[in-house]
């Protein structure tokens, strides 16, 4: 086995030392790989890779897009900041393989039905883009990723274009719609993605949007054609391995909804007893005045200050009002200027909007934080009353 590594090592090596020598053998195949997802929120999508094969030259290898590097100077700036540079990366067959059925992760494979000029053009399109001034791209979630990068590296490398066919029983759907199918709605990365991203991802997602996901790559690809030939793409697919069920634990106790809505009840029997006194819980407005105002800020920061396409129009600023930050020092007085009552009742409309936009599916926005809607909308409502009152 180790000489078999060695022997791979070495072939590979020789591969980016001198790519122009490799020729490959009649007996050559190039394949799609796609791997389905695993536990966790960053795996939870999928993956794809090339697999190239060649017997004749012992060569078994596989390329893939989806590569970053943790040691990246300044790593979490540059991924806040949507400038994170993933990388095209190789390794052995064998080693990928047993990688992923480690994490008990499924491995399709579609050979593609290319000629040895074709087979040839994508591998020297790989190994050219594998060289260390070209192997570096900038990542975008939904329009280049790992996954999106299969159907690129092909269209270009061959120069032709692939046609597609809606699946039997396909649906459309939006982007935030086919991002639920893989993380649960409930769940603390559904609520971080509702929440960071904006409306651009609540409209419907075209035939070719839809293989920003590894899973459609694969059933795309099953009936992809040659625009100019129309011949198919796949010539055959198999199952590498197939991934073992196993039980799934979704504590609900530990969910958003239940943990925001314990919280949301907590702010409603707050103000309640506060209706009741006649009295303000200071502390309770300073705190929500703060973190909905430092939210909003990160959201702003997220929609105007970075490179990432998915968090504009993000219509969370509705509860997140940045503004919110700088209205505290008028929570701390005794007697409130005259327009803060003025600045809560447009607190109030804003909830209204929110709710307004998510009916009629503007944007959709997380259900864990329903609960949180509602006792603000009770406390900006008693806090009207109890300034009016006062005054």
């Amino acid at each position: 086995m180790r000489l078999k590594l060695l022997i791979l090592l070495f072939f590979i090596c020789s591969f980016f030392s001198n790519a122009q020598q490799l020729k490959l053998s009649n007996e050559a195949e190039i394949s799609v790989l796609s791997i389905g997802p695993g536990t966790m929120l960053n795996d939870a999508f999928g993956h794809n890779g090339f697999r190239v094969r060649d017997r004749e030259r012992k060569i078994d290898v596989v390329f893939n897009y989806g590569t970053y590097d943790f040691d990246t100077p300044n790593f979490y700036l540059k991924f806040a900041q949507g400038k994170l540079n993933y990388k095209l990366s190789y390794n052995s067959y064998d080693e990928f393989f047993q990688s992923y059925i480690a994490q008990n992760r499924s491995i399709d494979e579609q050979i593609l039905d290319l000629s040895r000029t074709q087979k040839q053009e994508v591998m020297d399109f790989l190994l050219d883009n594998a060289k260390p001034e070209n192997k570096y791209y900038l990542y975008d979630f939904f329009y280049d990723n790992c996954a999106t990068k299969i159907k690129d590296v092909l269209e270009v490398s061959l120069n032709s274009k692939l046609k597609f066919q809606e699946p039997n029983g396909f649906e459309a759907k939006t982007f935030r719609e086919l991002i639920y199918d893989h993380v649960n709605k409930n769940s603390w990365g559904s609520l971080g993605i509702d929440v960071a991203l904006g409306s651009v991802i609540d409209k419907k997602a075209t035939l070719e949007e839809y293989m920003f996901l590894p899973k459609f790559i694969n059933s795309f690809f099953e009936t992809a054609t040659f625009a100019n030939t129309n011949k198919p793409l796949v010539k055959q697919s198999r199952t590498l391995y197939k991934k073992v069920e196993r039980p799934i634990s979704n504590s609900f106790i530990t969910s958003p909804l239940m943990i925001f809505g314990l919280l949301g009840l907590l702010i409603l029997w707050i103000t309640y007893n506060d209706y009741k006194k006649s009295y303000r819980s200071k502390w309770l407005d300073i705190g929500l005045f703060s973190i909905t105002g430092s939210i909003g800020v990160v959201l702003l920061l997220l929609w105007f200050s970075t490179d990432h396409t998915a968090t504009a129009n993000n219509y969370n600023l509705l509860w997140a009002f940045p503004i919110n930050l700088f209205i505290v020092k008028q929570l701390l007085k005794p007697t409130p200027s005259t327009w803060f009552t003025k600045y809560l009742k447009f607190l109030i409309i804003m909830l209204c909007l929110l709710t307004l936009h998510w009916l009629i599916g503007v944007q959709v926005f997380a259900i864990g934080l329903t609960p949180i809607f509602i006792a603000l909308l009770v406390r900006y409502l008693y806090l009207v009353r109890f300034y009016s009152q006062n005054s």
